[in-house]
Parts: C-alpha cells; sequence; structure tokens
C-alpha cells in the first residue's frame, strides 16, 4: 500500500528526530493505519564498528522504539505503553544493508484491548529480525512491552 503525504511528513519527522537520527537507521515505509513500519539501516562511516560491519548498538537503536510507538499511535489515548525489557541475539555479522518489517494486525489489537478489559496490564512480546540484502537474518531483538488502560486521573501526554 503507497504511503500518503501526511505518512511521508510523519516518517520523515521521525528519521529526523536527533535520537533515532543517530542509529544510522531510517524509516522507508509507514503504512497510513500504522499496522507496519518497515526500517533500513545501511553499512555506514558511523553504523560501522571496529570489525567494519554494521554495529550492534546501530541495529539495537534502530529497531528499539517501533513497536512501542506503533502500539502507542495504534490503541490510542486510553491506554499506556512502555517498553520493557529488549535482548539482542548477534547470528551474523551485517556487512550490507539491513532491513527490519514491523507488523501489528488488528488480531493482535482486539488481543490486547479483551485481556485489558479484565486484567490491570499486560506483557506482549514481539521479535524482530534484522536481515541483509540477501534475506539472512544477522541479528533477532526481542522486545517486551508493558500496556495498560491509562487511569482517568493521569494527564493524556504519551509515554
Amino acid at each position: 500500500m503507497p504511503e500518503s503525504i501526511k505518512t511521508r511528513i510523519k516518517r520523515w519527522m521521525y528519521n529526523f528526530y536527533p535520537v533515532y537520527r543517530r542509529t544510522g537507521a531510517r524509516i522507508i515505509y509507514m503504512d497510513d493505519s500504522w499496522k507496519e513500519v518497515r526500517i533500513a539501516l545501511p553499512l555506514k562511516l558511523w553504523t560501522r564498528n571496529y570489525y567494519g560491519t554494521i554495529s550492534g548498538i546501530s541495529m539495537f537503536g534502530g529497531v528499539d522504539p517501533i513497536y512501542m510507538v506503533m502500539l502507542i499511535n495504534l490503541l490510542g489515548p486510553e491506554y499506556v505503553v512502555w517498553d520493557k525489557e529488549a535482548a539482542i541475539y548477534f547470528k551474523k555479522p551485517g556487512k550490507t544493508r539491513l532491513t527490519a518489517r514491523f507488523v501489528i494486525d488488528d488480531n493482535e489489537l482486539n488481543l490486547i484491548r479483551k485481556s485489558l478489559e479484565s486484567e490491570q496490564s499486560l506483557i506482549r512480546s514481539y521479535q524482530i529480525d534484522l536481515k541483509d540484502t540477501e534475506g539472512t537474518v544477522c541479528a533477532t531483538v526481542d522486545k517486551v512491552i508493558h500496556i495498560r488502560k491509562r487511569i482517568h486521573s493521569e494527564k493524556t501526554g504519551t509515554h
């Protein structure tokens, strides 16, 4: 599905945000509904490690905020979403451009909303593969996200 002008502007703003920009990764696609986001991490001077491959810091930083931001936008202001834990598993050095695809479907959103009708909070885990240009997985990141309904007395700012 092609991006709208509104989504392209949002994508540009996220890529320009200094903390994300310093990772070297860039959001290359953002679905209008926030249900799919794709990133790319090129092998550049500032993403290289001592061995000349893509740094683990750049890999981790490039994928770190994506699921949390997607869930914040998909669930809306009635929910609080926080990163809880993360782990990265290196499988092969990243010698070429790496890409990752993040998807949250309607079933996942329905499960979250339904679970939080009877539970105070919820922990969800997501796995992201960083693949090279040949499709080989170079690293896998496990993200653990904490989600709960917002208490009415809380401000509705983003968390």
